[in-house]
């Protein structure tokens, strides 16, 4: 056991700055960087095994510290998504219903004064039914291109009506 011990500690004593440096490149924080590599020789000294030799010692600690800082990281992306869904569900939240209604009114009544019968149903078909372009052009026999035309055309005309308001 302190044969263990020492060997570990030698381990750390070698290559102690290589893999700091690796995690630190990889983490990009400096505080992250130390607790990765204490955690790769606190695993280390916690779990019984077999002498490392020192020819794979090096690659054995870095790929430790490769893997590590990939669980990291995407502990860090999956905490951002939550944050960013938390985010917006209090962002909907916010805002009354009564105003939401109100500007989806506005919204409705702009499109049907300043758009098209063709326009119209486009938006219908693509907004309300969540019809893909392909979609609408097979339903309407006009081809996706004119879809996009009439439904940039509606939207664009819609943009200029809001912003008058």
């Amino acid at each position: 056991m302190k044969e263990s011990r020492q060997s570990i500690q030698t381990l750390f004593h070698q290559h102690y700055r290589q893999m700091y440096r690796l995690a630190t490149l990889l983490l990009h924080d400096d505080a992250e960087s130390k607790d990765v590599v204490h955690d790769v020789f606190a695993q280390l000294l916690a779990s019984p095994q077999k002498e490392l030799r020192e020819e794979t010692a090096a690659a054995f600690l870095l790929t430790c510290v490769r893997n590590r800082c990939l669980n990291v990281i995407r502990s860090r992306k999956i905490q951002e998504r939550v944050q960013r869904l938390y985010l917006l569900d209090v962002d909907s939240t916010i805002i009354p219903s009564d105003l939401l209604d109100e500007e989806l009114k506005a919204l409705s009544e702009g499109i049907n004064l300043l758009t098209p019968p063709v326009c119209r149903e486009i938006i219908e078909l693509h907004f309300s039914d969540g019809l893909t372009f392909r979609e609408i052009a097979l339903r309407l026999g006009v081809s996706e291109t004119t879809v996009y035309k009439h439904l940039r055309s509606a939207l664009s005309q819609l943009r200029s009506h809001l912003k008058k308001e």
